[in-house]
């Protein structure tokens, strides 16, 4: 699962038009036109994208999504950073702030599409990486979550 294969299933998930995906990109900081955007989501082949989604690309677009529905955060500092092999993780921590899940519902996001995750799992997956008990999260998890949010939110 690619950033651009992230991107198209939250956008779907959360049914946001595409001038929305431009605006959440632009509080974000990163400048996209509607055209760059929709070539984010055009596929040129099975595993490919017409324009691949860069790592600071999909964090700045995670946190418009934080900046749209909380707010603007004091100080300069980023709420995570995305690195490779940790972007579901990153992606469930933005998601869960974004729209102010708590850990229920995330459970039962993923209980409803008939995954099994305990909260010791789910804490593994939302601590930060190098903690003793932290757990990447898989790309099935991410997928089924995401998933989950379609039942929640279309």
């Amino acid at each position: 699962m690619n950033h651009n294969d992230r991107l198209t299933r939250l956008r779907y998930a959360l049914d946001i038009k595409d001038t929305d995906m431009v605006e959440l990109f632009r509080l974000g900081g990163v400048s996209v036109t509607k055209e760059e955007y929709l070539e984010m989501l055009k596929k040129v082949d099975e595993d490919n994208y017409e324009r691949e989604l860069e790592d600071e690309e999909l964090d700045r677009f995670l946190n418009g999504m934080i900046i749209s529905q909380r707010g603007e955060r004091k100080g300069d500092t980023p709420i995570f950073e995305l690195r490779q092999g940790n972007a579901n993780n990153i992606l469930l921590k933005k998601v869960k702030i974004a729209l102010s899940l708590t850990t229920d519902d995330m459970l039962k996001i993923w209980s409803d599409e008939g995954v099994n995750v305990s909260k010791s799992e789910l804490s593994a997956f939302l601590r930060k990486e190098g903690h003793k008990n932290y757990k990447t999260c898989g790309d099935n998890f991410t997928r089924r979550f995401l998933k989950g949010l379609i039942q929640e939110y279309r």
